[in-house]
């Protein structure tokens, strides 16, 4: 690998592949050897004798390059069959003159006014049943056969345009792609999505459960998205509830694939002109509504937009690079988009303190970014985001506070070349899976405060405190190089990933499990023969019930001789060996049914229990395990019946460790600093990133 080239991951049918070249270089054997640093610009936005001073201003800014045509699409198809490229055309032709690299979007994130007037089906229908008019951002329907049409015309129009632009170093499809639509036709393809699925009604029936409540389908069209017309609620504690959590959980998989096909015509309709030019789009936090892993099937390269909010914590952050880090495959993305100084859509929008900018964005390059991009270059005079901040202010004058850091951390950047194209070194790993999200938030019990989210960066923020490196991967991930695997509240898992983690620790691996994992399978019907489901071998226990707690009233557990709090739920935990008896009673009693032939009933004879670590302090469960580890083949699992504080997984996740033999990257870290790591043929790079005074030291091992 050439360590002075940025390296995204290359996806074609689900396989990955490094693509240095691929993306970085075009005609005349360009290539890029410095990280790409620039993001947003709209000079449509402004007259064009502004032009001329922001090619200046960028420039001495360290700039080198520009997204352009996020929002156009009104100005480049003002009617149905009219296109009108010209200011395009002066605008791309003035970057290139200028030395710029581009990221050329497809401008169809927002629809133009005319299209919904002539044609309303590319207008969006809220889960209450009211048709929306045109306005706003997300503003389309992805089953519409307007924007089917329309949206790969614009994209293939565009890329037959500028084809020749040999400074184009990545198309970027659409925008933030998000949101749901529950119109006629998104409610056709939603049946037809299901009868790929399920093939017959009975095995849909079956997988719903649809007995339960008279719910039992005898035709396809009687099949409706689920939304508050129908099964979806809002309980007393204000969450969204539904009384079918397998048709929850299908939808929100449906309509993460629907928006996906929509973003794969133009993508194909591209990829058939310009087919050696990478193509993205930019993902977003930790972002509920689409499952970024199986988009990343078919992007070129990971990117994303960073915002975090005035209370967000240094190891959410880190987490949330982490995990775009892991859908790109554990290879380096594109930061596409922070904010130089302020946001304008949040609750409260402060200002960056001086060097939280640049302390912000080397955090992402720490944890796997090979871009730092903004939005935006330059403010817009009007609308939503006239007060979102930029490099440029709207008196469009250079040597302002932002505009100098922007100004020093291009120029910092520019003698980073060696870390480009570096990985994160990880030998511990914890997975996060969007359809259990979803299927943890369809929950009607025990508790609606359980936070899939919350749970997963509890684990994350001990990693992050001891500075050990740590993937956020998927459950298709492969876990061979690991030494440490932990998957909180993997309430939803296959009897195939089951057995996937049974191999992962015989050959030596450490398995981490909590409270309510191993409850249901994909089709979210729960298991029988006892929980943790699938998992019951290899934690050697079985769980008889959970106790849910008022956030203001926890129990309490003893573990490793200190006290903690038991916090929102908590597991009422038994040796596996007593499930076998209850098994064998049951059988006495009932006879030799053919119940009991159900491989979850069949526990194998060498599967031991486990051994006790922490009990409960309160309760009528007191001196009941908590905290529990099992020896299985070479390796080991623990399984943690409850949540806790932060002390407690810190200071439970170091022991583990520990034992593990997993050594934190640095131990001369002060107090609020977090140490970060990648590494490739250059060289091993350390990041000390200090959140209290925003400052940043890298240094060279």
């Amino acid at each position: 690998m050439d360590g002075n080239r940025v390296y995204f991951i290359l996806k074609e049918n689900g396989c990955a592949y490094t693509g240095a070249d691929r993306i970085m270089e075009r005609q005349n054997d360009m290539k890029v050897k410095k990280f790409l640093y620039g993001g947003d610009y709209n000079p449509e936005q402004w007259p064009e004798e502004v032009w001329e001073a922001d090619m200046k201003l960028l420039k001495e800014a360290h700039i080198n390059e520009l997204t352009l045509n996020v929002f156009s699409w009104a100005a480049l198809q003002p009617s149905e069959d009219t296109y009108d490229f010209s200011k395009l055309d002066k605008i791309m032709e003035m970057v290139r003159d200028n030395g710029f690299k581009v990221m050329l979007a497809t401008s169809t994130a927002a629809t133009p006014p005319w299209m919904a007037k002539r044609h309303p089906d590319i207008l969006r229908t809220d889960g209450n049943g009211m048709k929306r008019k045109y306005g706003a951002r997300h503003n389309f329907c992805p089953a519409s056969p307007t924007m089917r049409k329309y949206a790969p015309l614009l994209a293939q129009k565009l890329a037959e345009r500028y084809k020749g632009f040999d400074n184009i170093v990545a198309w970027h499809i659409g925008n933030e792609y998000g949101g749901e639509c529950h119109c006629d036709n998104c409610q056709k393809n939603f049946r037809e999505w299901l009868k790929k699925k399920y093939g017959t009604l009975d095995e849909l029936n079956r997988a719903w459960n649809t007995s339960f409540w008279s719910h039992t389908y005898y035709d396809w069209d009687e099949i409706m998205i689920p939304d508050e017309r129908n099964e979806n609620f809002v309980s007393e504690g204000g969450k969204q509830i539904t009384q079918v959590q397998g048709a929850f959980v299908d939808y929100k998989r449906f309509n993460s694939d629907i928006m996906l096909e929509e973003y794969r015509l133009e993508r194909d309709a591209i990829k058939k002109v310009t087919p050696d030019i990478p193509i993205t789009t930019n993902f977003m936090w930790f972002f509920y509504g689409l499952n970024y892993r199986d988009w990343a099937k078919y992007m070129d390269f990971i990117s994303w937009d960073c915002y975090p909010h005035m209370d967000t914590e240094p190891a959410e952050m880190a987490m949330a690079h982490d995990l775009i880090r892991g859908v790109a495959g554990q290879k380096p993305f594109a930061l596409m988009e922070s904010s130089p100084s302020v946001t304008n859509w949040q609750h409260i929008n402060p200002m960056k303190r001086p060097g939280q900018m640049t302390l912000i964005n080397l955090e992402a390059v720490a944890h796997g970014a090979d871009t730092v991009q903004f939005f935006q270059m330059r403010r817009s005079r009007g609308a939503a985001e006239a007060m979102h901040g930029s490099v440029i202010e709207q008196v469009g004058l250079g040597g302002t506070r932002v505009y100098n850091e922007v100004k020093a951390l291009g120029e910092r950047l520019e003698g980073m070349s060696d870390i480009l194209g570096s990985t994160v070194p990880s030998e511990c790993a914890i997975v996060f899976d969007w359809e259990n999200w979803w299927a943890v938030d369809a929950l009607q019990g025990p508790t609606e405060l359980l936070d899939y989210q919350k749970e997963c960066l509890n684990y994350y923020r001990a990693f992050f405190d001891l500075h050990i490196p740590v993937d956020v991967i998927g459950t298709d991930d492969d876990l061979s190089k690991y030494k440490v695997v932990v998957a909180p509240m993997l309430f939803m898992a296959s009897e195939d990933y089951a057995k996937k983690i049974e191999d992962f620790v015989k050959n030596g691996g450490t398995f981490i499990a909590s409270a309510l994992s191993g409850y249901v399978d994909k089709d979210y019907l729960f298991y029988q023969g006892g929980y943790p489901g699938p998992f019951k071998e290899v934690f050697g226990l079985w769980v008889e019930e959970q106790d849910a707690l008022a956030p203001d009233k926890p129990d309490h557990f003893e573990w490793n001789g200190k006290e903690y709090e038991a916090r929102l739920i908590c597991d009422q935990i038994r040796p596996l060996s007593e499930l076998k008896d209850l098994i064998a009673e049951n059988k006495k009693v009932l006879g030799d049914l053919k119940y009991f032939d159900d491989p979850a009933y069949q526990i194998s004879a060498e599967a031991g229990d486990m051994t006790v670590d922490g009990t409960y302090t309160d309760d009528f469960y007191k001196g009941t395990p908590v905290i529990t580890e099992n020896a299985y083949g070479d390796g080991h699992t623990y399984y943690v019946g409850t949540q806790s504080s932060p002390e407690f997984y810190r200071d439970f996740m170091e022991q583990v460790t520990e034992r593990a033999s997993v050594k934190p990257v640095a131990a001369d870290a002060g107090d609020g600093v977090e140490v970060a790591v990648r590494e490739n043929e250059n060289g091993r790079f350390l990041f000390y990133l200090d959140h209290k005074n925003y400052k940043v030291e890298i240094k060279k091992d």
